[in-house]
């Protein structure tokens, strides 16, 4: 497992534009945002896994300091709708979760690591300013603030 971005991608570069559909089949477009909201985008390995709840259920707890800022909080990957669904209705997020089910955002982004012979979805978080800009990206589980703190100047 790498844990530094992609050579493609990297704090100050501009983030690749996507169009996902949320848990509720709307369609999410990266570049709908821009010069509107800054965006974290948070990769995680699958619904209902110990990490990848308490990470999504911290985003969860910190929600309000997120939703000051205007910052859109999306959590992303393969899972479907109804696994999505079940997912943030146990945990009553706040936020959505993507559906990227080919993993092609999640490679675009950096965020899959080979796992034997198959290619899993890493841990890995974004923040993205209202221009569309990197300016945070981070593997593992980053503490809410040090997200927070690299975005904020971006609000």
């Amino acid at each position: 497992m790498t844990t530094t971005e992609p050579a493609s991608l990297s704090v100050d570069a501009r983030a690749p534009d996507f169009t996902l559909n949320d848990q509720a089949g709307n369609a999410v477009t990266l570049s709908a945002f821009q010069g509107k909201h800054p965006v974290v985008l948070i990769f995680y390995p699958g619904d209902m896994t110990p990490g990848c709840t308490v990470q999504l259920c911290s985003i969860r707890d910190d929600w309000a300091e997120f939703a000051a800022l205007g910052i859109k909080v999306f959590g992303v990957n393969h899972a479907n709708a109804a696994s999505h669904t079940k997912f943030i209705d146990k945990h009553t997020f706040p936020f959505p979760l993507l559906i990227d089910e080919g993993k092609q955002v999640s490679k675009t982004y950096g965020a899959i690591k080979k796992f034997f012979k198959a290619e899993v979805i890493a841990r890995t978080v974004v923040g993205i300013d209202k221009e569309g800009v990197i300016r945070y990206y981070k593997r593992g589980m980053p503490k809410d603030a040090d997200i927070l703190k690299a975005i904020k100047p971006y609000c």
